[in-house]
Order: structure tokens, then C-alpha cells, then sequence
């Protein structure tokens, strides 16, 4: 994508993004995403009524007069975006692909997470880790993610969500916000997701497109060519031969049965997506859920 092409994009996500973070998500992102406690900040004299818990016996037997702690709420968080970039990514029947949903989603967070003074980074990953950007504040370092996100192509085609997981666990050494964003092709993902569930503040952004969650919405009829994107197996099928089209559907159910199951057993919280709906309003849905949970209005 040539330069000038890419900047333009970038602005317009920018754009767009900060719109609706100001309109949309104001006060949401700061009230269901919280630091990591509180922090020191002062002492002051002892007047009737505070908290005698809070003297700082130290200071008091110093100075001669009772003295007691104030704290401040330590706000600053770290956000990570664990993005899958795997073939299955790369697929959308509708209003766009898998991977630019999930590029408007972490613009989106990362807006957010800048304008509440956060650091921000990213991880993209296959069936292996393909790039790790740091967290860092600013502007300019949204730029990058949102760059990388844009052109990154990788080199692998599978999914590897475990050692994407282990990844994220050795980059960051204090607990985190992280939002693992794939369609969570993957085997074996639930124990690596509760793992990284008890450490972090961890959401599973699962994408699908409704081709493939849907059968009622396949062909009826014709035969067709279906390729795996991520082992490249490909087979002709015949959509008009009712047993074949009854074991195909028995095989999605299976699997998408399966992915639930291990979504439910890491016992994350969830924010579902489609490619052809906005993810405006379940991200929506997910604050007001957040808050209520918390016992904050929003």
C-alpha cells in the first residue's frame, strides 16, 4: 500500500474512531477498565473523624502529632491487543473481512486507551507470534499499531492461540487489560485463555462472518469448490445433494459447538462480533454490562 494511500486511511480511522469515541464510549472505557489499585500520595495531619486505620505511626512518632496517609486511585493501565492475522482472518462474505473488523474494533479500544492516558500494545499472531509492539502511550504509537494492523502480512496460516497466550504473559509483568480478538479456530485454547484470565483482565473478541454460522444462508444447490484457508485442503461439494449438505452442517455445528464449549470453560468475559454488523453496539452492550456488573451506572 503505498504511503500516501495508507496515511489517508489512517486519518480516516482516526477519524472516525475518535467520533466515536467521544460520542459513543465517553466515560465507559474509564469506568469498567480500572487501575491497579491505589497509591500513595501524601500524609497530612490527623483531624476527628478520619480513619484511625490509616495513620502513618512512623510520621506520628517523628513529628509528635498524629499524621495519617492519603491515597490516590493508581489509574494507569496497560492494554494489550492480541490479534489473530491467521488465513481464517482473511475470509468476510458480507460488508468486509474478518481482519479489517478486527482492525475498526482495536482502533477503537486504542483510542480509548490514549485518551484515558493508557499505554497500548499489540501482538499479532498465526500459528506462531509474528510481531510484538510494546505498550506505549501517544498518539504517534497508535499510528504504528494501526499501520501494522492495516499491512502486516504474515508468514504463517494456522492458529496458535496457547503460545500467543505465553507470549502475552512473559511481555507483560504486571496484570493487564487484554483483548485476545480472533474466530478462535484454534484446538485446545481454553485452558491457555483461563490461564491468562486469572493474571489479566481478559476478554475473548470472537469474529465470525454469517456464511459461516449460518447454513441456513448456504447455496441450495450446484457444486462448489471449498478451500481450509489455514491447511489449504480444498474439496468440491455438492450443496444440491441432500445427505452431503446434511453431514457438512453436522460438521459446522460440531465445531462451533466445540469453540463454545472451550469459550465457556476459560471463563472470559465475551464480546461477539460480525462482519456484517457494526461492532458499535456490542461494545455498547459490554460497558453497560461491565457497569452493572461493577454497580456503576452507564
Amino acid at each position: 500500500m503505498p504511503n500516501r494511500e495508507l496515511l489517508a486511511k489512517i486519518r480516516k480511522i482516526e477519524i472516525q474512531t475518535r467520533r466515536l469515541v467521544q460520542q459513543r464510549f465517553a466515560g465507559g472505557y474509564h469506568s469498567v477498565f480500572k487501575g491497579r489499585g491505589i497509591e500513595f500520595a501524601q500524609i497530612r495531619e490527623y483531624v476527628p473523624g478520619d480513619d484511625v486505620r490509616l495513620i502513618d505511626w512512623n510520621a506520628t512518632a517523628r513529628l509528635g502529632e498524629p499524621f495519617v496517609k492519603l491515597f490516590v486511585e493508581e489509574r494507569e493501565l496497560t492494554v494489550l491487543l492480541l490479534v489473530d492475522v491467521s488465513a481464517s482472518m482473511y475470509f468476510g462474505s458480507r460488508e468486509r473481512l474478518k481482519r479489517q473488523l478486527a482492525t475498526e474494533f482495536c482502533a477503537t479500544i486504542a483510542f480509548s486507551a490514549i485518551s484515558n492516558n493508557d499505554r497500548v500494545g499489540l501482538v499479532l499472531f498465526s500459528d506462531q507470534v509474528e510481531l510484538i509492539v510494546p505498550p506505549k502511550k501517544g498518539r504517534g504509537h497508535i499510528f504504528r499499531l494501526l499501520r501494522e494492523l492495516l499491512t502486516f502480512r504474515p508468514t504463517g496460516r494456522g492458529t496458535d492461540l496457547a503460545t500467543a497466550l505465553e507470549t502475552a504473559n512473559r511481555l507483560l509483568r504486571r496484570a493487564a487489560t487484554l483483548f485476545v480478538v480472533s474466530d478462535f479456530t484454534a484446538p485446545d485454547f481454553a485452558r491457555p485463555l483461563a490461564v491468562a484470565g486469572k493474571r489479566h483482565d481478559t476478554i475473548a473478541v470472537t469474529l465470525a462472518d454469517p456464511l459461516e454460522t449460518a447454513p441456513a444462508g448456504w447455496p441450495t444447490e450446484g457444486v462448489y469448490a471449498l478451500e481450509d484457508p489455514e491447511s489449504g485442503d480444498r474439496r468440491l461439494i455438492d450443496f444440491g445433494h441432500a445427505p452431503t449438505r446434511a453431514a457438512l452442517t453436522a460438521a459446522w455445528q460440531r465445531i462451533a459447538g466445540e469453540r463454545d464449549r472451550q469459550l465457556r470453560r476459560a471463563d472470559v468475559d465475551r464480546i461477539r462480533l460480525a462482519t456484517d454488523e457494526s461492532f458499535v453496539e456490542p461494545l455498547v452492550a459490554f460497558f453497560r454490562q461491565r457497569a452493572r456488573r461493577l454497580g456503576q451506572g452507564l
